[in-house]
């Protein structure tokens, strides 16, 4: 009970900042994020959400998005979701220009300000998409971690011969989800293109039908499962299009029985003749493509992919990693560059720890470190991030050098044989270990990647104490009585952290960042 009435009260603390009730449009949530769409953003406080105990920070995109962190989010949504159905029938909506004491035509050009803001840096044709494809992939992530921890539980049950009865129940539950995925991205991908779901699963369902084997496509026969989520996306697609088309075409009458037989008659016939073939094609590649990279160069690729995936969650560009970490995941039962990627996530621990230590006397950011520590170590890095390293710049580039040495490590690795993956995407830090697997056994694999954690703390925390602060970035913080940078950043100081609509955050625009992505979600 005393656990309901914490999250109510927190749901509870942060309505009224968001402008109440009445001024939220809609609310979901992803892996740590409460993301609301608001009708009136002026009427937020955005200091006094960041000053709450439970917010980690906030991001603004194309929704209002209060990162809350993993667990929480989910135990605040449903109640905050009460709250806002108690406060409007509690009162009707007030009309827009009466909420605050500004004038209609102040309130006006407000809206209208941060509207073009939001429009110029993240309406992008290419972010858009991104960001279809994170909201199709983002919440298949609990299924995709859950059925990815039991598969290592049977793995580990089966190399130590334990409970023989039991592991192929558990196989069937770590594989049954994998087998079906495709029906999940078809349906997914409908709904975000602005199609019927359900045909988009249905047509989806036609690549993992065994039924498809007795078929044969460019000279030979496919194989169910033959082009996988990448299909699956493609296919989806497809009947969005073949349905709008039939939409305008078809007479209101005739709608209902010739829209949907239509619809998956021509995309059920160009999947299995045309992008069944092409998709395993491509899929085939980027298995092939990740192997030979990490085999002949993994020291040096992933020195970049570790030093580059934070500026990549900057700009919202990780989300297009998800369909790649997918189809691995479908082929090779785990994804090799997740860890690696991960590594970036040490970088940033080793500079956060870095910036405690050369800040003794700014209380504010100390405290703001020790309180999003743990969180940084587990994956979540949102608050060190927004809350830290990037407002005061330096210290982001080098929690960047301390991520690339970290997945250089890893990466080495990975060209020496030792393959390390993740059996599903979405956490990163210390809770990947669940679902780490390789090609040379678990203690092999968690050695390697708990070598490259603390690679990335050290680089990240010497190449931040020694070179992440100038003078004058010293002189102006390492006093008492300092604001947090996110408050420096707001209040127009010399070292503003970067819109965080336009960094788009680790999960989103996913992980779910998601974010972010929205994204696989934090690093």
């Amino acid at each position: 009970m005393a656990t309901e009435d914490k999250n109510r009260a927190t749901a509870a603390a942060i309505l009224p900042l968001v402008g109440g009730g009445a001024n939220v449009a809609s609310i979901a949530h992803c892996m740590t994020r409460l993301r609301l769409g608001l009708h009136d953003r002026s009427l937020v406080d955005d200091e006094a959400l960041k000053a709450l105990p439970a917010v980690m920070g906030v991001v603004e995109d194309d929704t209002y998005q209060i990162v809350l962190g993993p667990g929480t989010v989910a135990r605040v949504t449903p109640e905050f979701e009460q709250l806002v159905e108690e406060a409007r029938e509690a009162a009707p909506a007030p009309a827009p220009g009466n909420a605050t004491a500004l004038s209609s035509e102040e309130l006006a050009t407000q809206g209208a300000a941060i509207k073009a803001r939001q429009k110029a840096k993240n309406a992008t044709p290419f972010k858009l998409f991104l960001r279809k494809i994170a909201n199709i992939f983002v919440p298949l992530i609990p299924a995709l971690i859950g059925c990815g921890i039991i598969a290592g539980l049977n793995g580990l049950l089966v190399n130590l011969e334990w409970l023989p009865a039991v592991t192929p129940a558990l196989a069937a539950m770590a594989s049954g989800f994998m087998a079906l995925i495709a029906v999940f991205v078809g349906y997914n991908t409908a709904k975000e293109f602005g199609g019927t779901p359900i045909l988009g699963g249905a047509v989806a369902a036609i690549i993992v039908f065994p039924g498809v084997a007795n078929i044969d496509a460019f000279g030979q026969p496919l194989s169910p499962g033959q082009g996988g989520v990448l299909g699956a996306l493609c296919a989806a697609v497809l009947a969005v299009y073949v349905e709008k088309w039939c939409r305008r075409w078809v007479p209101e009458a005739l709608d209902v029985l010739v829209t949907p037989t239509l619809t998956v008659l021509v995309s059920g016939l160009v999947t299995i003749f045309g992008l069944m073939y092409v998709a395993g094609e491509v899929s085939s590649a980027i298995g092939t493509f990740a192997d030979w990279l990490l085999s002949n160069g993994g020291a040096g690729a992933g020195f970049v992919l570790g030093g580059l995936f934070l500026p990549l969650v900057m700009l919202g560009l990780h989300q297009a990693l998800i369909p790649i970490h997918t189809t691995l995941i479908e082929q090779q039962g785990y994804t090799v560059l997740l860890p690696i990627l991960a590594m970036a996530g040490a970088g940033q621990v080793g500079a956060a720890m870095a910036v405690y230590f050369r800040l003794p006397r700014n209380e504010s950011i100390r405290r703001t470190i020790k309180s999003a520590l743990p969180a940084g170590l587990l994956g979540v890095g949102e608050p060190l991030i927004y809350g830290v390293s990037l407002p005061l710049g330096r210290p982001f580039i080098t929690a960047c050098v301390g991520g690339a040495f970290g997945g250089g490590f890893v990466g080495l690795f990975n060209q020496l044989g030792d393959t390390v993956g993740s059996t599903a995407i979405g956490p990163s830090g210390w809770a990947l270990f669940p679902l780490l697997d390789g090609n040379h056994g678990l203690g092999s694999t968690i050695a390697v990647y708990a070598g490259g954690l603390l690679v990335g703390y050290v680089a990240g925390f010497v190449a931040t104490y020694f070179f992440g602060f100038g003078k004058d970035l010293l002189a102006e913080f390492n006093v008492s009585q300092e604001p947090a940078p996110s408050t420096v950043a707001a209040t127009g100081g010399p070292h503003p952290a970067p819109d965080a609509a336009s960094t788009g955050g680790p999960e989103g625009p996913g992980t779910d960042p998601g974010s972010p992505a929205k994204t696989p979600a934090g690093v």
